[in-house]
């Protein structure tokens, strides 16, 4: 994609070569996932920081998936976004080779080195609309934040690295056995968990979430609420079940509480949003609470629900924003009459809200489902299950206020829309209505593919 920038002239060659080549790397990884063999041309060292099983290559397709549709339905806008088209494109596949590294990383410092390969671009991303104060804001914001989260998160692996017994980055050997948790081990995890949590936006480190998502290039926007944020939840599940799972009593309180923070600041804060983008912003946030209990209960059904949650959050949430990025008035307002003027784009968006909000048939009810099943199932804080089901009532609230908006509100002329709603976007939109209709009701389609 770099090279294509400086020999491709066309605005448009690049995209297409952005999803011929991503269509290559999906077959290349459903072939290694039927296999079962990792790739022959690594190393042993490198088979070591890195650990591949079913898990986390089903997870990588499913944000690989995610990724070619967000390229099929957003192509257009990522060219509108400034004159460096193939530069857009190469640093969004930046950011996909960093998901793949901290989705199976077996070492700290591919942790780390994961974690910032999928930042920087996204930093970049954030500021690409250079003339628009409120982008360059945002990027200066996500950076200095960004920035101080990592550091948070390095001091964290140098406590880990102290305190283990073997002296080893591995985060298989960082603790062993289930006694107490030693001092230099447990100062590491608090460090880590508040620099995850920075990652997935999780309160009371959400404050940034809102401005950068709002400044940033909505197109952008759809990609980071999604996969990345889909992908910073699996390296902290993997991160917390392999390096702390044997002494996971003594830190589920701390996940407890951030979870109930979550939910409620982000639900509450949502309902007061007139933005349609800034209050998806702080819907995320509330959906980052749900993805959380897979880190409270770390069982098998949680790990299914975390990769379902991932693909049908990520659809969704990829083709509400495909929707929004389209209109030009991003108020609630705004939508008013969608239904009569733009029938199909307003029962896909009705699909997408109902997902997002967790109405039954769609994969978001199921996805909600594997969460809090796991959750009883451990048989502890059954409370935060009855509250998690409150803000999903709450989170119906907003999203619903689209769906009446779209058809029960009269629009005082023609909805403002992008002219560029081709017969090609709306059969998009339609079949990836129907991706979130089977996996809400076939779920196994997905699951099915994991072994433990």
């Amino acid at each position: 994609m770099m090279l294509g920038g400086a020999f491709i002239k066309s605005r448009s060659m690049p995209k297409y070569l952005a999803i011929a080549g991503l269509a290559v790397i999906i077959v290349a990884n459903c072939m290694e996932l039927n296999s079962g063999m990792p790739l022959p041309f690594f190393t042993v060292n490198v088979r070591e920081m890195l650990h591949f099983n079913s898990l986390n290559l089903t997870f990588i397709n499913v944000a690989f998936g995610c990724t070619l549709l967000y390229f099929l339905l957003n192509g257009r806008d990522i060219e509108k976004v400034g004159e460096h088209v193939s530069e857009y494109f190469a640093l969004l596949f930046f950011v996909l080779c960093g998901v793949a590294i901290i989705a199976t990383f077996n070492s700290l410092l591919m942790l780390f080195i994961g974690i910032e390969i999928v930042s920087i671009p996204l930093y970049i991303l954030t500021g690409s609309d250079k003339r628009n104060l409120k982008s360059n804001e945002a990027a200066l914001k996500y950076f200095l934040m960004g920035a101080f989260s990592t550091g948070i998160m390095l001091l964290g692996i140098a406590f880990l690295y102290g305190g283990s017994e073997t002296g080893s980055f591995y985060i298989t050997s960082i603790v062993s056995g289930n006694g107490k948790m030693p001092v230099l081990i447990a100062a590491g995890l608090v460090l880590l968990l508040v620099s995850m949590s920075f990652k997935v936006s999780a309160a009371p480190f959400h404050f940034w979430t809102p401005d950068v998502y709002d400044g940033a290039p909505t197109v952008f926007t759809s990609f980071m609420a999604t996969i990345v944020k889909a992908a910073a939840f699996f390296a902290f599940v993997r991160l917390f079940e392999n390096a702390f799972g044997s002494m996971q009593s003594q830190w589920q309180t701390l996940i407890v509480i951030l979870i109930a923070a979550t939910l409620l600041f982000g639900n509450l804060t949502a309902v007061f949003q007139q933005s349609v983008k800034r209050m998806l912003a702080y819907s995320s946030i509330a959906q980052a609470g749900f993805m959380l209990f897979s880190l409270f209960a770390l069982s098998n059904i949680a790990k299914e629900g975390l990769v379902l949650y991932a693909a049908a959050y990520s659809l969704a949430s990829i083709g509400i924003f495909a929707i929004l990025v389209r209109m030009k008035d991003y108020t609630v307002d705004g939508f008013n009459g969608l239904g009569k003027q733009q029938p199909l784009l307003a029962v896909t968006a009705t699909v997408f809200l109902l997902s997002l909000t967790g109405i039954p048939l769609t994969a978001g009810f199921m996805s909600k489902f594997y969460m809090l099943q796991a959750a009883v199932q451990t048989g502890h804080f059954i409370w935060l299950v009855i509250f998690a089901v409150l803000c999903a009532a709450i989170s119906a609230y907003y999203y619903f206020r689209i769906i009446q908006a779209m058809f029960f509100k009269e629009s005082n002329g023609d909805v403002a829309l992008a002219d560029d709603i081709t017969p090609g976007f709306k059969i998009l939109l339609v079949i990836t209505s129907v991706l979130i209709i089977v996996l809400g009701l076939f779920p196994g389609l997905l699951t099915d593919w994991l072994y433990f």
